[in-house]
C-alpha cells in the first residue's frame, strides 16, 4: 500500500512453520496495532478467520475485558 489514505488494501501473508504471520505495516498502521497488543481471532469455516483488538471486541460485545466474572 502506497497511499496511506486509502481505506482498503491487499496483502498476502506466509505462515511460518509455527503457524504464526507477520501483521503487514499497511495494517498495523490502519487500525493502531502496536507490539504488545492483545488480537482476537474469529473464525468461521464458511467465511474464513478476523483479526480483531481486544479492546474493540470487547467494547463491541458490552463486556469490559475482566466484566466475564461479575458475580
Amino acid at each position: 500500500m502506497k497511499d496511506e489514505k486509502n481505506d482498503r488494501f491487499i496483502v498476502s501473508v506466509k505462515v511460518g512453520p509455527k503457524g504464526q504471520i507477520t501483521i503487514p505495516i499497511e495494517a498495523r498502521r490502519m487500525f493502531g496495532i502496536e507490539e504488545g497488543d492483545t488480537l482476537m481471532v474469529l473464525g468461521d469455516r464458511k467465511r474464513g478467520i478476523a483479526l480483531l483488538k481486544a479492546d474493540l471486541f470487547y467494547e463491541i460485545g458490552g463486556v469490559g475485558q475482566s466484566d466475564g466474572d461479575k458475580d
